[in-house]
């Protein structure tokens, strides 16, 4: 029989993989999609300009008021509006949506990890078990089944995309202008040609039910673990600025001001993935209606290695982990400098998003658990923080991928890796020699009511 924790974090698992399969295959598509004037990628640096800016007061605000299970009904919302505004694409739709779905984006993500880390917490005592490994393991759970989501909305536009008979071959030509080495405007090429507007009303019609899908199993299924704890902080109000600044007050630790190069290297690779390898590689070379196909084999070894790493780490800890993964980003970053691509080259197109998607789940898994261990007291501001550095990442990657180059990206890419690194490994050393102190046993005294709720009091800090 699962218990109530575990039913948490697979209820809020099930809910991002209905919402991220929409917003996914989105942004996978945003790129070549809505290529005119540069419009996909300046949406989507607009959400994460826009995560920025909540990341620095709405998490902590909108968490210890609401609790977690609100705070992630709310912010899904967010999300589904982009969807919408995505059925008539344009300056004066895209904007806004963006921007809404950027507000809600941080406290979202926030709202999950501090769910998870808190669950951890609870189960670790009844296992008796490190608070660090459930915690381990229940990222990893997560991971596995909201990465899948990857392999759902791209294959959803791949099928529908597949069906347009206008889609035509790559020439010879055109095949010139793909990979690292032409510094060349592919939005000027013919293999950007846009699919019928009946497909992608289809399309987007089916992310937004998903999307609402997400809120609905949320808002019914979701424990309301945090209850008691919103209620008595709506009852004895700290001052306005403290919450406000709580995300900021955090940087005073110079842990957390160390890992910033490793946090933002999270949003680095996971925009070149979606905006560059799709458009610059994918979509020059076999055209848009592949690009879902090609982003599921991604998908799907991230949801495997999510749930692998986070099972290992365990046994093997958090740094051979890191390791790995850097080695495998470093491999993928040296080989697309000088591969030419080339629909002769098929299988070639899923090796690369099959190692990215392992390399992204160490990424994911261990770096949010790694906030998680290091900050258990000070969760809510620990997470807003590495939406807002991750979310950086993601804008500066989005902001110049209209007039760089793309191996002058390669290269950026391979620098800031290298730099993370460096700093991941001072704090995992620093972490070795004087361990965070676990957040204490019997801290938190869950009770289940009748209706399922949990009622989690805190004892302590």
């Amino acid at each position: 029989m699962i218990d109530r924790n575990m039913k948490n974090v697979l209820i809020v698992s099930i809910g991002f993989l209905s919402l991220f399969t929409a917003y996914g295959g989105l942004q996978s598509l945003q790129s070549s999609l809505n290529a005119e004037d540069g419009m996909g990628v300046t949406s989507l640096s607009v959400i994460y300009a826009s995560i920025i800016l909540s990341s620095m007061f709405l998490p902590p605000i909108l968490i210890k008021n609401l609790g977690c299970k609100w705070t992630i009904v709310a912010g899904m919302g967010c999300y589904v509006t982009y969807s919408i505004g995505n059925l008539y694409p344009g300056w004066y739709t895209l904007i806004p949506t963006s921007v809404i779905l950027g507000m809600g984006g941080s406290p979202l993500w926030s709202a999950k990890c501090t769910l998870l880390t808190i669950s951890g917490n609870l189960q670790a005592p009844r296992e008796n078990k490190k608070a660090a490994d459930v915690i381990n393991k229940y990222f990893g759970i997560f991971f596995l089944i909201f990465q899948s989501s990857a392999v759902w909305g791209n294959l959803m536009s791949s099928l529908i995309f597949g069906s347009d008979s206008n889609s035509t071959n790559v020439s010879e030509e055109d095949l010139q202008f793909c990979g690292a080495g032409v510094c060349a405007d592919i939005n000027s090429n013919t293999t950007t040609k846009k699919p019928a507007q009946q497909l992608v009303w289809t399309l987007v019609g089916c992310y937004i039910g998903v999307g609402v899908l997400a809120m609905i199993i949320v808002a019914v299924f979701l424990d309301n673990i945090d209850r008691d704890q919103a209620r008595e902080f709506r009852g004895n109000r700290e001052p306005f600025w403290s919450t406000f600044l709580a995300t900021f007050t955090l940087l005073k630790d110079k842990r957390l001001v160390i890992l910033i190069p490793l946090t933002m290297y999270s949003g680095f690779e996971q925009s070149f993935l979606s905006g560059e390898y799709t458009k610059n590689y994918v979509t020059c070379a076999l055209g848009i209606h592949n690009v879902g196909y090609v982003m599921i084999c991604f998908g799907a070894a991230n949801s495997l290695c999510s749930f692998m790493f986070g099972r290992l780490a365990e046994y093997t800890g958090r740094a051979p982990l890191f390791c790995l993964a850097a080695v495998t980003n470093f491999s993928c970053i040296l080989a697309l400098l000088f591969w030419r691509p080339h629909p002769d080259q098929l299988p070639v197109f899923f090796v690369f998003p099959a190692l990215w998607g392992l390399a992204d789940a160490v990424w994911q898994t261990q770096t949010n658990s790694l906030y998680g261990v290091l900050f258990p007291r000070q969760k809510e501001a620990a997470f807003a923080n590495y939406r807002m550095w991750e979310s950086l990442g993601f804008v500066i990657a989005f902001a110049y991928s209209t007039f760089l180059c793309l191996d002058i990206k390669l290269y950026i890419l391979l620098g800031v890796l290298i730099l993370s690194m460096v700093t991941y490994l001072w704090v995992e050393y620093q972490e070795r020699k004087n361990p965070t102190l676990p957040v204490e046993e019997g801290i938190y005294d869950t009770d289940y009511s009748t209706t399922g709720n949990h009622i989690l009091n805190q004892t302590s800090l």
